[in-house]
């Protein structure tokens, strides 16, 4: 088989399904792209666009040694086409790598319509194509109904179910800067981030409010445990008074830039979009009824009179149990032309999604093109990566997970924590240069952009 006479089909037109196809089209191969939006919308997606981003608008950091900026890296030395994007339509955020979410979607379609080697299709699939050489099944959390429930009859013992939660988007305009500072934590300048610091008696009355806050009513799935790493902010107050000041709303480093201020708590707000009309509650994600938001969340200083653009929601996710499903390469044991990428898999995140896109690309490229690709092993990011989701759990039953870098093989000597994260990124990307330098044949025929 030639490149020129395979035929690819990927599901999903997420971060996954997108960066698949445009590494596809770079090798020469034909790719139809299936994605159901518009006519069949999800819960959590507002629009038709490929790779939206429906949760935070940042990818996290991208300062090493860090496990996500070294994932980043890894990336970048592979050349990943969304990552290359998120960086052109990036917003500040101090280390962390976010973007303005519209911008970033708009021009992965239009780098994906200009590929002559992509073909986008607006249709919603229940069932395998039949007709491809490969499949690539990159549904994403918020899969269909209708093919979730085809993908338990494929995978019946294997499905299982998390559900995620999105924080709140607010106009700039409303934020009272009187109240809140702008300052990136431990900077001395201007800093990224809006602060909205409370004193105890602020904060005491908020987290009673919190606590005793209306939720959106419970359906069937909400008896299923939230990721740990996503956790409503009401669910997170329930575990005790200073689980969030220890957390997502700790005011170290925090202090105000002009009087040296210390406070008890603060809620930090990160530019949404490139304009800064836009600002994203870190950390808020939340089940809380739409009125109760405006209540609850208008007590923290500065927010008093807060237009919220986007209130926070509930909504389903799903996983396979791939570590017994599927090869290294990311391919069906059962099924060696079908392939899996994206959260299904239960890889967590943005960036590592794109990671899995990439890696199922490159591997169903490898076949096309005659060639034997075996990716790093987990002393590098993405083999840490690859192994969480191919290998099952020593004990236990697997559960979803970002980058982080229990995932890589350890040093085999003590060291401190700030010296072991500096020889896990020296280490890795040294892995990954020479592993790209060795199967530099392959990556010459990725020349198709």
């Amino acid at each position: 088989m030639t490149a020129s006479d395979a035929r690819v089909a990927i599901i999903g037109a997420g971060l996954a399904g997108s960066e698949a196809a445009l590494v596809l089209a770079e090798y020469g191969i034909s790719v139809d792209l299936f994605e159901m939006r518009p006519h069949t919308m999800t819960e959590a997606h507002t629009s038709s666009k490929p790779a939206e981003l429906v949760c935070s608008n940042s990818l996290k950091s991208m300062e090493l040694p860090s496990a996500h900026a070294l994932l980043k890296e890894e990336l970048s030395l592979l050349e990943s086409p969304l990552l290359e994007i998120a960086k052109m339509s990036a917003v500040p955020a101090g280390s962390a790598l976010a973007v303005d979410r519209s911008l970033f979607s708009a021009r992965v379609e239009e780098r994906i319509r200009a590929s002559s080697k992509i073909t986008l299709h607006r249709k919603e699939i229940q069932r395998l194509p039949k007709g491809y050489d490969y499949t690539l099944i990159a549904t994403g959390p918020l899969t269909s109904s209708s093919f979730s429930d085809y993908l338990q009859e494929l995978f019946a013992r294997d499905n299982f179910n998390f559900y995620d939660a999105i924080a709140p988007i607010i106009d700039a305009e409303s934020i009272d800067m009187s109240k809140a500072f702008s300052a990136s934590r431990w900077s001395d300048g201007p800093g990224d981030y809006i602060n909205c610091p409370f004193t105890k008696k602020e904060y005491d009355q908020f987290y009673s409010a919190l606590l005793e806050a209306d939720e959106v009513k419970r359906h069937s799935f909400e008896d299923a445990a939230f990721f740990e790493a996503c956790l409503p902010i009401e669910v997170v107050a329930r575990r005790g008074y200073d689980t969030l000041r220890f957390g997502m709303m700790k005011p170290v480093g925090l202090d105000h830039p002009k009087t040296g201020e210390k406070f008890f708590a603060v809620c930090q707000l990160r530019q949404e979009n490139v304009h800064g009309t836009a600002y994203n509650m870190v950390g808020f994600q939340t089940r809380m009824t739409f009125g109760e938001q405006d209540r609850v969340l208008r007590m923290i200083p500065g927010l008093e009179e807060a237009e919220f653009l986007r209130h926070g929601t509930i909504h389903r996710n799903s996983y396979l149990n791939s570590p017994d499903l599927l090869q290294r390469d990311l391919s069906f044991l059962e099924y060696p032309n079908l392939f899996l990428a994206g959260q299904l898999t239960g890889n967590e995140g943005y960036t590592e999604s794109i990671c899995t896109g990439h890696c199922a690309a490159q591997s169903i490229a490898g076949r096309i093109h005659n060639y034997s690709l075996d990716f790093p092993g987990n002393v590098t990011a993405i083999g840490g990566v690859l192994d969480h989701i191919t290998t099952p759990p020593l004990k236990g039953r697997y559960t979803p997970t970002n980058i982080n870098f229990s995932l890589l093989a350890p040093p085999g000597k003590k060291m401190r924590k700030a010296q072991r994260k500096a020889f896990y990124c020296d280490r890795s990307l040294k892995e990954m240069t020479v592993w790209k330098h060795e199967h530099g044949s392959f990556f010459k025929l990725r020349n198709h952009r």
